[in-house]
């Protein structure tokens, strides 16, 4: 991720307030330059109609004189803030002036004077035809006496005074739009502190693990996605760093394996060829190789079949079968090892026949590495027990020996893969560490458990579950 974020979403709030200030000096000072102006022209085109309706058409009814209506006039003026007020007859000519006393026989002829210009309005804005310097707005009322238009109502005030408001509230438009800006400081702060920081430290994080560093710790104090993205981070790389730990030690592991019985057949037929080894010894040292050679085979086919579960995953055929016939075959495929050290089987089955849904052929391998186990770690002259329970529509497997035991502190890691525990390795000579891993993986195939209960120098129990065939219990019932 280039890192320019933080510096685009800067640039989108600086285009923000200018854009702001653009629209509110173009299009905010226009809509109130035009409001007070249509507010202005309706108050004085209400007020224009009122003189003409009244001072002005009792002066064309001959029910005033002009005096009079000028003085009266003069005070409206006054009251509306000094706006010259206007009689002006339809040829142009000025009958009244609020502002200032006509002189007799002084005509004032405003040239041009066209009461239509307003068209559909009753306002008009300009100098009045030449009648005043600045610009002006200029509201038209008519005079009816007799059915006719006698003259005109005309109401000026100052377009300077209308801009001068406008700039006013334009510039209050202005503060506020400051006061908003300002204020909006906060998103930029709330998303500095909630987005773009923690975004930082995932970015940084992922940097460092994209280059191998996955001891590299961070954190993230929240509980929204970012924070939930920053822990699945974390965890992502923690069990990336325990696999390629995993994987480092298998290698370690698999060398160790190789190499010791890869050795040592090598010495022997060195040994052989050079003739350390007298012709008459080579049948036995021959034995020794083929045991070593057994040993690799045994090692290699045990690794395929972990590989295959861990890509793959374990593909399973699972049919109702008979627990304790796969049991007692078992047993008797061990009796040349049994016989050996002198170890007998104890068998206490359930029923003579127990069924269980699983795949037969995972479960005899479970059973004879459990089985291969218990008779490789037991004392010469003891038993081994073989037990099976039904409770809840689950069968319980026990296999339970009187051997050496295993320590406490190495109960948790047996199933690891090329696990030994110090006490077993001077006894496991031909073991390779994998075969609890595979009963591990075909137990939790089954989507069943496997545990173990041990105790040094007295013995160890395994102890697994299956799900017992529904023909048990349609059966049972």
């Amino acid at each position: 991720m280039k890192r320019t974020l933080y510096v685009k979403f800067l640039l989108a709030y600086l285009l923000f307030g200018i854009f702001g200030f653009v629209v509110v000096a173009t299009f905010v000072y226009g809509m109130t330059y035009d409001r007070l102006r249509r507010d202005k022209a309706d108050s004085m085109y209400q007020m224009a109609t009122q003189i003409a309706n009244t001072y002005a058409a009792d002066l064309y009814n001959s029910e005033t004189s002009l005096e009079a209506v000028y003085g009266e006039l003069t005070s409206l003026s006054m009251y509306m803030d000094g706006s010259p007020i206007w009689i002006v007859n339809p040829s142009g000519r000025l009958v009244l002036d609020s502002s200032r006393a006509l002189v007799p026989g002084n005509e004032v002829v405003i040239d041009g004077f066209d009461p239509t210009v307003t068209g559909s309005s009753y306002y008009t804005t300009g100098n009045f035809w030449g009648s005043f310097r600045q610009e002006m707005l200029s509201v038209f009322a008519p005079i009816t006496a007799n059915y006719k238009v006698q003259a005109y109502v005309v109401i000026h005030t100052p377009i300077a005074g209308l801009q001068s408001k406008a700039n006013t509230l334009l510039n209050i438009s202005y503060l506020m739009l400051i006061v908003l800006f300002l204020l909006s400081l906060i998103i930029l702060i709330f998303f500095t502190e909630l987005v773009y920081v923690p975004l930082r430290k995932i970015t940084t994080a992922t940097e460092q693990y994209a280059a191998g560093n996955m001891g590299y710790e961070f954190s993230v104090e929240s509980e929204d996605e970012m924070g939930y993205l920053a822990a699945s981070l974390s965890y992502m790389a923690g069990e990336i760093a325990r696999q390629e730990e995993d994987q480092k030690k298998f290698i370690a592991n698999v060398s160790h394996d190789f190499r010791s019985p890869l050795t040592s057949i090598r010495g022997y037929l060195v040994a052989m060829q050079d003739g350390t080894i007298p012709e008459e010894m080579h049948g036995k040292y021959l034995g020794i190789v083929i045991n070593e050679t057994d040993r690799l085979t045994k090692l290699t086919n045990e690794l395929l079949t972990l590989n295959n579960i861990s890509s793959k995953g374990m593909l399973l055929d699972k049919t109702d079968f008979d627990i304790n016939k796969v049991i007692r075959e078992v047993a008797e495929s061990c009796e040349g090892s049994c016989r050996d050290k002198h170890i007998a089987i104890e068998l206490v089955l359930t029923d003579d026949k127990m069924l269980v849904n699983a795949d037969m052929s995972k479960i005899q391998q479970v059973l004879y590495n459990l089985l291969d186990n218990a008779i490789k770690f037991s004392h010469h002259d003891s038993s081994i027990k073989i037990e099976t329970t039904e409770k809840h529509s689950k069968v319980f497997v026990s296999v339970k020996d009187s051997g050496i035991g295993i320590p406490k502190e190495d109960q948790k890691l047996i199933f690891d893969r090329f696990y030994k525990s110090d006490a077993s390795r001077g006894k496991d000579k031909k073991g390779t560490g994998l075969g609890l891993s595979i009963v591990k993986e075909i137990i939790k195939a089954h989507e069943e458990n496997i545990n173990v209960i041990s105790t040094q120098g007295v013995g160890t129990e395994f102890i697994f579950s299956l799900p017992k065939a529904a023909a048990m219990d349609a059966e049972d019932e």
